[in-house]
């Protein structure tokens, strides 16, 4: 772990603890051993995994105050990326990661099991559904989504779950221009306005990475999200 050792020293001015370091091995190990059997990401290699995976995952801190107790939900978080290494980093992060596909939802509870994650819970259900449980629906100050769908579907799924004052963090590649400028319209509908891209390059890989970073200005009209499969079937224009 020493290039995600170097990059947290470095870039995020954070020492990880020797447990913390163990925490991210154990995780990486679990990941190799499961995705042999479950096929839980094309990303699987050692190497792979702590830059594409973990250190990709931490980028999001460049976005996010974490100077005060948050709440944060990981939509689509597949084995648990972005939260899971956020979490390992700031254990006092109150952590929901939903995904609706079974078998990765349960790779994330083996993990939170096994690392002693509190404060953390996992939701196997659809996104539209989650938006409209009045247990989630604008709740948290965080909602984070990594290579899930383009940014006006993605907007509908995400802006419902955070508070008024709270923040939507999509991780994009570095062309997101023309993907920004069809979603304009579906984020301010449902409450948003973007605050700031942050484009980045992924350490040790020199991939283009950006950080869509929106704010939530007003409160979200109760028919959004719309059912499942709507959103991504009719994205708001």
């Amino acid at each position: 772990m020493e290039r995600l050792i170097h990059y947290c020293q470095n870039q995020l001015n954070i020492n990880l603890t020797k447990n913390q370091v163990e925490a991210f091995n154990q995780y990486q190990e679990e990941l190799i051993k499961w995705n042999q059997i479950m096929n839980l990401t094309a990303i699987a290699t050692p190497a792979e995994i702590e830059v594409k995976h973990f250190i990709d995952s931490l980028t999001c801190l460049l976005a996010m105050d974490i100077s005060k107790p948050i709440t944060i939900i990981d939509v689509g978080t597949g084995a648990g990326f972005p939260g899971i290494p956020l979490k390992i980093i700031y254990p006092a992060i109150a952590l929901t990661l939903a995904e609706s596909v079974g078998k990765k939802a349960e790779f994330c509870q083996h993990i939170v099991t096994i690392l002693s994650l509190k404060q953390t819970t996992i939701l196997s259900s659809r996104i539209e559904n989650i938006g409209q449980d009045p247990n989630h629906r604008e709740t948290y100050d965080y909602a984070l989504a990594r290579a899930v769908a383009r940014l006006s579907t993605l907007a509908e799924y995400l802006l419902p779950l955070v508070k008024v004052g709270g923040h939507v963090i999509a991780q994009k590649g570095k062309n997101i221009k023309d993907e920004l400028n069809a979603a304009q319209n579906a984020i301010g509908i449902l409450g948003g306005e973007l605050e700031t891209t942050i484009n980045l390059q992924l350490t040790y890989v020199n991939e283009d990475r950006s950080l869509v970073v929106l704010r939530k200005i007003r409160p979200t009209t109760s028919k959004y999200p719309r059912r499942p499969g709507i959103p991504s079937k009719k994205p708001l224009i």
